[in-house]
């Protein structure tokens, strides 16, 4: 089979790693892809925003199957686009979607489908979101209702800041561009737990759970980003806290979607956190999680062609997973200066010490191959991920690894897994 993989961060070089494994793979194209799926798949440009180039590159590949990685393709109806042309596709409709690329949509679909959530406001005015501010609880969560690459969730401990989330939302200050709605949302104390799972329209299939560090400083503190490192291991669930979840938030989303005449073939990710009162969701994203792919796929011991091709046909039900027990972690380098503003272009230097150490597989980020070196090309720049009998002993391999990396201004946090460690 030729396969062609859409996007180009660490999810994407995970995936194409991952099925170059299966034996019925002969061919992987990456659009755009980036410096270290080069090695591995045939990268072509493409614009992910631009539906019109996006099936320019469909047509010129001709492939057995595609993989929509981010959420940008699916957002403008890529794959709509695709099963209107009969063409085998994985990943959710624009409708299906619209669980992560609207906040509003999400939150009033969990309340209608009495989706465990936290209580809400949606608000489409300034003005709306000042008279709404009273109703919550201090610290209060503002949130950007569309796309904003894991930047448009603002934590506000007290009233001015959030009321300058608010301004800084609606007036395109804060994410560049205009937000038309905005939701608050009451903050949830807990852990917090990514639930991924695989669904063909009317099943669910459970990946093992991965826990995300979002704030770029150690000890959980600073501003939000795309996710600085995870883990997964055995130990993070209980197995009937597992199928609790698979049971009342998984399968009741999947049926809800179907009910309503969008039915969810793809990746559902459910952020959780797991409170006193059980497990919340946070939000959904409509695709593998970037950096818990890393730390999932690592862990996969099955053929993950075989289960993306039955959810695309419909028979997930038949599908086996199988896991290698233990731990794994996946620690991410940054650029200086991200979230905010980075430089790129910046030669990285001891990639391939890092993958001779024993256990640890390198997935570029944010990468580039420029006249043979690799160079930094976005904000998270690698992803050292590592497997091990336990927590302890990945975590220790992929910081092996990431001790042999090094680019100007490199920055990675040293307490990845530190609540399990505590435990």
């Amino acid at each position: 089979m030729k396969v062609l993989v859409i996007g180009a961060g660490g999810r994407e070089h995970a995936l194409v790693w991952a099925l170059k494994k299966s034996p019925r793979v002969t061919e992987i194209v990456c659009a755009p892809g980036n410096g270290g799926i080069a090695a591995l798949a045939r990268c072509v440009p493409v614009h992910q925003k631009d539906i019109n180039d996006l099936m320019r590159v469909v047509s010129e590949v001709a492939p057995d199957l595609t993989i929509v990685g981010p959420e940008l393709p699916l957002s403008v109806g890529l794959v709509d686009e695709m099963q209107r042309r009969g063409l085998k596709v994985f990943g959710p409709t624009q409708a299906a979607a619209m669980l992560e690329t609207s906040k509003s949509f999400a939150k009033r679909f969990m309340q209608r489908h009495n989706i465990p959530t936290a209580n809400y406001a949606v608000c489409t005015t300034k003005e709306e979101a000042l008279e709404s501010l009273p109703l919550f609880h201090l610290p209060v969560v503002v949130k950007a209702d569309g796309l904003a690459s894991g930047k448009g969730v603002l934590i506000c401990e007290t009233k001015a800041e959030a009321e300058q989330a608010i301004a800084g939302l609606f007036s395109g200050k804060l994410l560049g561009s205009v937000e038309t709605q905005v939701v608050i949302e009451e903050f949830l104390t807990g852990e917090e737990l990514s639930f991924l799972l695989l669904s063909d329209g009317k099943h669910v299939a459970a990946l093992v759970p991965a826990q995300d560090h979002k704030r770029i400083g150690e000890g959980d503190t600073g501003l939000n980003t795309g996710g600085m490192g995870v883990y997964s291991t055995d130990a993070m669930i209980e197995p009937e806290m597992r199928e609790w979840i698979v049971n009342h938030i998984a399968q009741p989303t999947v049926n809800g979607m179907a009910a309503e005449d969008t039915p969810f073939v793809g990746v559902l990710y459910v952020g959780l956190m797991m409170t006193a009162r059980g497990p919340m969701v946070l939000e959904y994203n409509t695709r593998f999680g970037d950096p818990e792919t890393q730390a999932i796929l690592v862990r996969l011991d099955s053929d993950l062609l075989e289960a993306i091709e039955a959810c695309v046909e419909g028979r997930l039900s038949e599908t086996e997973f199988r896991w290698k027990p233990g731990a794994s972690a996946c620690v991410i380098a940054a650029s200086g200066g991200y979230p905010g503003s980075f430089l790129t272009g910046l030669p990285i230097s001891g990639l391939a010490e890092a993958e001779q150490v024993p256990g640890v597989t390198v997935f570029h980020a944010g990468t580039s191959l420029v006249d043979g070196q690799i160079v930094t090309n976005g904000g998270r720049v690698l992803a050292v991920t590592a497997a091990g009998a336990t927590l302890e002993a990945a975590l220790k391999t992929a910081y092996e690894g990431i001790a042999n990396i090094s680019f100007e201004g490199m920055y990675y946090r040293r307490d990845i897994g530190h609540r399990a460690l505590k435990k």
